[in-house]
């Protein structure tokens, strides 16, 4: 008996993630969770074991891995988007679900509150509207004669729908069209890049897409190729060559989300902890994405810059 308790005190935490995205894409972002967590003391393989479950893009896989880790009886599940945490919300209503990012976890269905989120789920939410339209400013100040705006999106990734809403009310305001392209594989992405050339779209606005976010060595071509200025959600493709980013850091949430693994095992509910607004934002350009397409970063928005790759 006294084997068995000693046995149970030995227990190495199991921790799931799960993803939409690819494994390289999220590279970064799960370093920064790992970071969060060595911090708090735990070191992966040695008092923590971390199971890394990833769609690539294919969102019609995730229900089969978010079962995969239920099945496996991990402690806790990190989300590392909205795409996933449908699925693994439908896999499993006991085991902790920790959201890594969400841009509407209420609107969603996920939580009751952001106060109280009152279910098995609970973490960070990037529910900043402004940031839309702050995209969309963005554009206008780097290309004064900006008159046409393409937008790609996936229609049937949560929070899309919301967010080209507030694209739409900024891009009113400043006098812009927009055109809203569909990417629901990544077979549409040349044909979104063709439909954005042939309505002379003067600009590339890409909304937050698993399927999008993992095909980087697609889109960041055809964007150079047709000469055409884009805004990414992810500071991923701009270090890759894409253009520029503005939005929530997702690192810096990341590593938050290592606070909330780390409070569930300790015994807290995910129906007693808040859900966290996002504090950190980020602003990067790349100039030689800028030189390739012959485009001059007005002076007056690189010093507003985090960072400026050169």
């Amino acid at each position: 008996m006294i084997g068995s308790v000693e046995a149970q005190q030995a227990k190495i935490p199991q921790i799931g993630f799960i993803g939409g995205a690819s494994a390289s894409f999220l590279a970064d972002r799960l370093d920064a969770f790992r970071r969060g967590l060595r911090d708090l003391g735990y070191e992966e393989g040695k008092n923590i074991v971390l199971e890394y479950r990833y769609g690539d893009g294919k969102l019609d896989r995730l229900p089969e891995l978010a079962a995969e880790l239920v099945q496996r009886k991990v402690d806790v599940i990190v989300s590392g988007g909205p795409s996933a945490t449908r699925p693994a919300k439908a896999a499993t209503n006991t085991i902790p679900i920790v959201l890594a990012f969400d841009n509407d976890p209420v609107g969603n269905g996920f939580i009751t509150s952001l106060a109280r989120p009152g279910g098995n789920i609970t973490g960070l939410s990037t529910l900043a509207p402004e940031i839309s339209g702050k995209q969309v400013e963005l554009l206008k100040e780097i290309l004064p004669k900006l008159s046409r705006v393409a937008v790609f999106g996936t229609s049937t990734q949560l929070g899309t729908g919301q967010a080209h809403k507030e694209m739409e009310r900024a891009a009113v305001a400043i006098g812009l069209k927009l055109r809203y392209l569909d990417v629901l594989a990544p077979a549409d992405i040349e044909t979104a890049f063709r439909a954005a050339t042939k309505d002379r779209a003067d600009a590339v606005l890409m909304l937050s897409s698993a399927v999008l976010s993992s095909e980087p060595g697609r889109i960041l071509p055809l964007a150079a190729k047709n000469r055409i200025p884009a805004i990414y959600p992810w500071p991923e493709f701009v270090e890759a060559g894409g253009l520029m980013t503005y939005g929530v850091s997702l690192k810096d949430l990341f590593r938050r989300a290592a606070i909330y693994v780390d409070k569930i095992l300790k015994g807290a509910k995910p129906a007693d902890l808040p859900v966290e607004q996002p504090t950190k934002f980020e602003f990067i350009i790349n100039l030689k994405a800028a030189k390739q397409i012959g485009l001059t970063i007005p002076p007056n928005v690189l010093v507003r810059a985090d960072r400026v790759l050169r």
